[in-house]
């Protein structure tokens, strides 16, 4: 098979780049996670399908992948400009349980998630309340260069003292300048964001630590930078998170990773876009949002929601609609029956192989690899060969195809006395009724396949 270079578009330098592993032939991917306040929505789920083609992808390209994610589980206020309610207290009092107890829960319910859109765990899940220290040193480091200052919030980053603070989104910081006001006493710039928050006078938090500045907890920023540092060192290879983090929360994760360790942290900053219900950006916020279990709840394979996202380029808005799952449902339905049918693997075909990786290693173009696939399906190759070549491409679709086996469902009396009545206008050639009698059989829910061992009837 011949490997097509990868190439991945940087959000950084704006601009698709080859690839290349900064420590051959290992690769460090970072991957923000959940904040643990509530259930992850199907719009955050279509991030983590992405990230996860794009660790297949590196590893179907020979690459070992190291994977970390964290669970963000304290210091995520409600608003990015560093005011409101850390949404983990706020998740607590609308469920009546310990923010330690909804952390856990909804962390729980976010790995069943991923395991059922077969979305590989990362290598090391690591939890922002089981890093403080880290988090604490990175602050101490920040200090030592120069780039904090104190208010009566708490212990923030001066981001004056970068002059390219905010590349990453090309922020026009003059600009914000003009016309942003600064929401927090003492805060010295709009941009400026908390490293570290004090705890309010008033009140015990639940979760609340000791450091060198006081009591209190840390910012949400400051945590994958400690982290990812930890695990992967000050300068990694791939950066992922959805397109919202690409104005605040990676910005000042390389503001910190500069102020400390002079790097930009990752050499590639890879965003997903957001999954859109009737054009607006699905979110928590507004408490109206689709759970992977409302879809279950719906009738729908965990698995058709993965090949719905599929159809588009993870750089590009996707639409949800039921008709769309609808589809989904029916070409997923249509490609398990046939790699089942294809029985056992032969040899792979290495023209579909390398078109099929030449579509991938395109910045992880999926729709054109999944046409491939439909090409291939369509194709005249022998059984045992499509089988060997769709199982190696299911490698980085995940369907699950080498394991899946149809359900033993009886076909309705009705529907075959249909079938029946079809098979004697055929025989009839009376073309016209065959053709109006597969239309009743469509439109009932079933769909037959003539093949020389007589009609094959199945569910749509």
């Amino acid at each position: 098979m011949t490997k097509k270079p990868l190439r991945l578009y940087d959000t950084y330098t704006r601009q698709l780049r080859e690839f290349v592993p900064l420590h051959p032939p290992n690769v460090g991917l970072y991957a923000c996670g959940l904040t643990v306040y509530d259930y992850a929505h199907i719009g955050n789920l279509r991030t983590y399908i992405f990230e996860d083609i794009l660790r297949r992808i590196l590893e179907f390209n020979g690459y070992p992948v190291t994977h970390v994610q964290n669970i963000t589980d304290v210091g995520h206020l409600v608003s990015d400009a560093d005011t409101g309610e850390d949404k983990m207290e706020k998740g607590a009092r609308r469920t009546g349980k310990t923010a330690w107890e909804i952390a856990e829960l909804y962390t729980q319910h976010f790995k069943d998630d991923l395991t059922a859109l077969n979305i590989l765990h990362p290598t090391i899940w690591c939890k922002a309340t089981d890093h403080i220290g880290e988090q604490i040193a990175l602050i101490q480091c920040l200090e030592a260069n120069g780039y904090t200052y104190l208010t009566d919030d708490g212990v923030y980053f001066d981001t004056a003292r970068q002059e390219d603070y905010g590349y990453l989104a090309r922020l026009n910081l003059a600009g914000q300048q003009a016309g942003m006001r600064v929401d927090v006493a003492g805060k010295r710039n709009p941009t400026d964001f908390a490293l570290w928050k004090f705890s309010p006078r008033d009140q015990q938090r639940q979760m609340e630590w000791d450091s060198p500045w006081g009591v209190g907890f840390p910012g949400w920023h400051i945590e994958c930078s400690a982290m990812a540092a930890k695990y992967l060192g000050p300068y990694f290879d791939i950066h992922c998170g959805g397109e919202d983090h690409i104005f605040v929360h990676h910005p000042n994760e390389i503001a910190q990773a500069q102020g400390c360790y002079g790097t930009r942290l990752a050499n590639f900053w890879m965003h997903g876009y957001f999954l859109q219900l009737t054009d607006a950006k699905m979110s928590k916020s507004t408490g109206d949002f689709l759970r992977l279990q409302t879809l279950i709840d719906r009738g729908y394979d965990p698995l058709v929601y993965r090949y719905f996202t599929l159809n588009s380029h993870y750089r590009s808005k996707l639409n949800f609609s039921w008709e769309g799952m609808d589809g989904a449902a029916r070409a997923l339905n249509r490609l398990r029956r046939a790699a089942h049918e294809w029985g056992q693997p032969g040899a792979v075909d290495e023209a579909y192989a390398d078109e099929f990786t030449a579509h991938i290693n395109d910045d992880l173009n999926m729709p054109r690899a999944l046409a491939t696939t439909w090409s291939l399906v369509k194709s005249d190759l022998p059984p045992q060969t499509k089988k060997a070549t769709i199982l190696l491409f299911d490698r980085v679709l995940a369907l699950g195809l080498a394991d899946w086996q149809p359900a033993d469902e009886a076909i309705p009396d009705a529907i075959m006395a249909l079938v029946e009545q079809r098979q004697a206008a055929r025989a009839a050639k009376n073309w016209p009724e065959a053709d109006a009698l597969r239309d009743q059989i469509a439109a009932a829910g079933y769909e037959v396949e003539d093949t020389i061992e007589g009609p094959r009837v199945q569910r749509k």
